[in-house]
């Protein structure tokens, strides 16, 4: 089993920067691969960028490569989005995510923090 709780949403202006936090527990997290995975209501959930915990394999999505930076912290179990560049499209849930695979099923999921990016 792993817990996810994300943190670090808010309210920002178009071209602002947000940092997401997703504190993670359970055992063999080394094991996971961790993502971030952003939706908007009435929409299917989208994939934003996904990582080993080593940081040798990441992925992203072509709407946030260069403006998006997933990093993690193996020592304190936690998972960061760095966020620049926001724009309003980029409103949405974003929740954070653990699985097996860099961009397949995930099979754990934090609450979900809310961004908000104003024009």
């Amino acid at each position: 089993q792993v817990q996810l709780v994300e943190s670090g949403g808010g309210l920002v202006q178009a071209g602002g920067s947000l940092r997401l936090y997703c504190a993670a527990s359970g055992r063999t997290l080394s094991r996971y691969f961790m993502g971030w995975f952003r939706q908007v209501p009435g929409n299917k959930r989208e994939f934003v960028a996904s990582m080993n915990w080593s940081g040798t394999s990441i992925s992203y999505a072509g709407s946030v490569k260069g403006r998006f930076t997933i990093s993690g912290d193996s020592a304190k179990n936690t998972v960061f989005l760095q966020m620049n560049s926001l724009k309003p499209d980029d409103t949405a849930v974003y929740y954070c995510a653990a699985g097996f695979q860099l961009t397949g099923t995930f099979d754990y999921w934090g609450q979900g923090t809310q961004v908000t990016v104003s024009s």
